[in-house]
């Protein structure tokens, strides 16, 4: 049964891209300029040059084998040169995709680790004062924008106090040999006289936008994880227990907490797919070299190659990650598997 689950969501997985790759595809029709060179990234080019990119990009065929060469290429790793570069729209994404997966994941630690107990502890303390103090706080931060905050934090701890710096990964004194793409893991691995003071710059660098993403999640899981306690709280086992005579923490720790904590899991994957779009707007405003900031930036420049490349990336991932959350909270919850198969 869980087998023929899987293999329904890699079915379905396998239908998501195939729709993202004929609407990446169609992209080279649908921007201005020669099909051609969006698709390559090569313009003002000979006749010579032009006959053998129409040769290699099958433009003398039909759509569909267009279709079938374009995905060859995108397997291949050839996914066209940037206009503005001259580079390899492949090689940017490989180089700056590890900076945004990176704030990506410390903001979602902090969501988990703020956003899970803070939804625990008002949902113990229900209709009292710190259930209400924690949803307050969690609508002011789900209603505020998410750029409003990042120049917010900028002004206050960057600009007055001098905490943090505004932009950047690291400060210009350190120049740290670029390994995996994560900053914290290239500092260790560089091993140099000076990397405990680049370690500590680098996480300088990283408190303000890691704190400015991980707002809208953390509210999202301080939410999610109240009402999913509560429901719990609510089933006749635990209503139960508390006739027996176990107290509040008891309750929760022995009886509520596992089951509170399932719809949670799959949860906190699809908020991990949320961060990746978020980041766009953070890496904009606080200047870091993820693929965000080089896909707005690409916008801004019209450089088609490069933004047909990283909207592919992006959404491959984003797809990747959902259909993951989705099959880890599937095989830790068998009455979703139950439910999924129409069984009751």
């Amino acid at each position: 049964m869980v087998l023929n689950y899987i293999l329904r969501r890699l079915g379905l997985l396998l239908f998501m891209m195939f729709t993202l790759s004929v609407f990446t595809f169609s992209l080279s029709y649908l921007f201005p300029g020669d099909p051609l060179s969006n698709l390559s990234g090569i313009s003002n080019t000979s006749f010579s040059q032009t006959s053998e990119l129409q040769e290699k990009y099958h433009f003398n065929d039909n759509y569909l084998m267009q279709y079938f060469a374009f995905i060859t290429r995108i397997v291949q790793g050839d996914w066209g040169v940037s206009f503005a570069s001259g580079d390899s729209v492949f090689t940017h994404i490989i180089e700056l995709f590890p900076a945004t997966l990176e704030l990506s994941i410390y903001a979602l630690i902090i969501s988990v680790v703020v956003g899970v107990p803070a939804g625990i502890f008002a949902a113990a303390y229900h209709r009292r004062w710190p259930d209400k103090l924690v949803n307050s706080t969690t609508l002011v931060g789900y209603s505020m924008p998410l750029f409003w905050l990042a120049l917010l934090l900028i002004m206050v701890f960057s600009l007055q106090l001098g905490w943090f710096p505004m932009s950047g990964r690291m400060g210009l004194l350190y120049e740290i040999p670029y390994q995996t793409g994560f900053i914290l893991i290239d500092i260790v691995l560089a091993d140099f006289p000076y990397s405990g003071l680049a370690m500590l710059d680098a996480l300088h660098h990283l408190t303000l936008p890691t704190i400015v993403l991980a707002m809208y999640p953390t509210t999202v899981l301080v939410r999610f994880t109240r009402d999913s306690m509560l429901h719990v709280l609510e089933q006749s086992y635990i209503k139960t227990a508390r006739a027996k005579g176990l107290n509040r923490a008891q309750l929760i720790m022995h009886h509520a907490l596992r089951n509170a904590l399932l719809p949670v899991i799959k949860q906190i994957g699809l908020q991990f797919s949320t961060l990746i779009t978020l980041a766009m707007i953070t890496e904009v405003i606080f200047s870091w070299p993820g693929i965000g900031r080089w896909l707005i930036d690409s916008i801004y420049q019209r450089d088609y190659p490069a933004i047909q490349g990283g909207l592919l990336a992006v959404s491959m991932f984003v797809i990747l990650a959902t259909i993951i959350a989705e099959l880890t909270y599937t095989l830790f919850d068998p009455l979703s598997r139950n439910q999924a198969h129409g069984k009751v």
